[in-house]
């Protein structure tokens, strides 16, 4: 009996103290919504998309009472597919070790409200969301009048649709990297126009593969920094920017939908991959090996595409995954050693686990965007293709350091 009573204990408490994911809030738009990104230290979020009429959408929400209210609502001549605050913000550290410390952020209040946005016509636009704000009243359905608000303007950055952005600044130079169906990767220095400080192009442009994800990382100095791409055949290419040479190239068996660093501004630990048919691949990014390349681990999340993946910046242990409609909360646990030898002498990297902490069916659609609040642990904002965004409560993450 007494077994058995201490065995029932041990059981509910296990079930209380479990992760919950939680719908704070939801909101309805009349545009699909293709990118969603937390404003640096606000209780703001900007979302970008697609008009049914094909006009771009601009707009930022701002929690409000158990509500999102908006404050900025801009139409533009092109849709918008997705978007980025990385370019402004500087990390003295952000999360420290793996028990995940609380980031400390500076950044120029100058800069903090740019967003760097790319379009369906292949262009790179950069605003100034305060000077949206005052973006005088219009028809409905008219386009705006963004000329005071344009930070940088780059009509033909790639020859087709911009499918991806990031931003990176840390302690190295304010870059954004942008990926395209065309083919091409490019690295943007923010503060000069002309042309991109680093273009990789496809050898033959007929048989391009389309580019559908860029990340920046190993940012942990003023001169390091690498950028990966994914594309739809399931290739993802990591090039250093440093040597301005291909450090490696790895296949994934589908076609890759996101990447995401655990830490893009320390030498590089972990890189997530998302793609079709519900994978989610960790890669251990501390060891390369020149036969086998880096160790990961495989893990099934959604029963379709998993669409994005983004790891908590307060815990980079912790990451979640959007995928048809459900929201899935992992957490990746180390091996004992992350490196052997081989027969050869050489350090082989050894991957751990993952483990799935929890899983919430929010909507009938993908969730197809997806980010975390920096200044505020479990706070996420997700898109989805229903015409709807979701602000998102994540409890007990805390219980996990």
């Amino acid at each position: 009996m007494l077994d058995s009573g201490s065995s029932s204990a041990e059981g509910g408490a296990k079930r209380f103290s479990r992760q919950q994911i939680i719908q704070h809030v939801k909101k309805s738009l009349l545009y699909t919504a293709f990118d969603v990104r937390w404003v640096p230290q606000t209780a703001s979020f900007a979302v970008v998309g697609q008009y049914p009429n094909n006009h771009g959408a601009l707009s930022v929400y701002q929690l409000h009472h158990g509500d999102v209210q908006p404050t900025v609502e801009v139409r533009l001549p092109h849709p918008l597919k997705c978007c980025t605050f990385g370019h402004n913000v500087s990390f003295s550290s952000s999360g420290g070790s793996s028990g995940g410390n609380t980031s400390n952020i500076t950044a120029a209040s100058a800069t903090m409200n740019q967003i760097a946005t790319g379009d369906f016509a292949g262009s790179l636009q950069i605003f100034d969301l305060s000077r949206l704000g005052s973006t005088p009243s219009r028809a409905p359905n008219a386009l705006s009048d963004v000329t005071a608000a344009s930070v940088l303007h780059i009509p033909h950055a790639h020859e087709s649709i911009i499918n991806a952005i990031d931003g990176a600044r840390y302690s190295g130079p304010p870059e954004v990297a942008t990926g395209s169906r065309d083919g091409s990767v490019k690295v943007w220095d923010t503060r000069q126009s002309n042309k991109p400080v680093v273009s990789l192009n496809p050898v033959d442009p007929a048989r391009a593969r389309d580019c559908w994800t860029v990340r920046l990382g190993n940012s942990f100095d003023p001169d390091e920094r690498v950028v990966a791409a994914g594309y739809d055949n399931g290739d993802v290419k990591i090039f250093d920017l440093r040597t301005q040479k291909m450090l490696h190239e790895m296949h994934v068996n589908n076609g890759v939908c996101d990447l995401e660093f655990d830490r893009p501004d320390i030498p590089m630990n972990k890189l997530l991959v998302s793609s079709l048919e519900g994978r989610v691949r960790c890669y251990d990014m501390r060891t390369l090996h020149p036969k086998l390349g880096y160790a990961y681990v495989e893990e099934r999340v959604s029963e379709g595409t998993v669409w994005c993946s983004r790891a908590l910046p307060q815990n980079r242990e912790i990451f979640l995954s959007g995928g048809g409609g459900e929201l899935t909360l992992c957490l990746y646990k180390y091996p004992p050693e992350r490196t052997l030898k081989d027969g050869d002498g050489l350090q082989r990297g050894v991957a751990g686990a993952v483990e799935q902490l929890n899983k919430a069916k929010i909507g009938d659609q993908p969730i197809n965007a997806m980010d975390w609040n920096r200044s505020k642990e479990g706070l996420a904002v997700c898109a989805s293709f229903d015409q709807s965004i979701r602000v998102m409560l994540v409890t007990k993450l805390s219980l996990l350091s």
